[in-house]
């Protein structure tokens, strides 16, 4: 089986968080797989209902070319979608990247992964009530790249999806400026160099 991007699905998910990442991953090539606790069906906060893939103790990092974790409710109200900030230690380790934005960033902080990295999120004060001991690593910035990890706070779906698009190479230079300035800023300029 070739690897895949593996989009974590959760109850609750934020689904605008990521839908750039995937949309722009698919179109150059990259299979795009969703994971989740069980084979249940769950739904997005905005309603979109998700039929798993396969189930998290069937993901293994070497079958993967990188793991999605978005934003949800659920990482704020208990430990329930703790197994994934696990998952993404076991990534990390195994040199696989992560990319988590919004709530899963208070995940990777309780987990003890942005402890020594550099990364993001909403606010300062977001994660310091996970009482993580990473608050000086913490740059405020639309996204952040430390390695293997990138993260994002929950305003920023398009740089968020910059990063992970410039880690899995689907664009690189000029054309994935161009791809920002298109998304972010509206540029209509950016249209024609995107798609020379």
């Amino acid at each position: 089986m070739s690897k895949a991007v593996h989009l974590a699905v959760y109850d609750t998910l934020a689904d605008w968080e990521t839908g750039y990442a995937t949309a722009y991953l698919a179109r150059t090539g990259h299979t795009v797989r969703t994971v989740a606790l069980t084979a249940e069906p769950v739904t997005s906060v905005g309603g979109v209902r998700v039929q798993p893939d396969l189930t998290l103790d069937a993901l293994r990092p070497e079958d993967s070319e990188l793991l999605i974790l978005p934003g949800a409710d659920l990482w704020d109200t208990g430990t329930g979608l703790a197994p994934f900030a696990r998952a993404a230690r076991a990534f990390l380790d195994a040199g696989v990247p992560v990319a988590a934005i919004c709530g899963a960033t208070a995940g990777l902080a309780r987990e003890g992964l942005l402890d020594d990295r550099a990364h993001t999120s909403a606010v300062p004060m977001y994660l310091d009530a996970t009482g993580y001991a990473g608050a000086g690593r913490y740059v405020d910035s639309d996204a952040v790249t430390d390695g293997d990890l990138i993260t994002a706070g929950p305003t920023e779906p398009v740089a968020f999806a910059r990063e992970v698009l410039k880690r899995m190479g689907a664009f690189e230079g000029e054309q994935l400026d161009a791809w920002y300035r298109l998304f972010h800023d509206s540029d209509p300029a950016a249209y024609e160099t995107l798609n020379a």
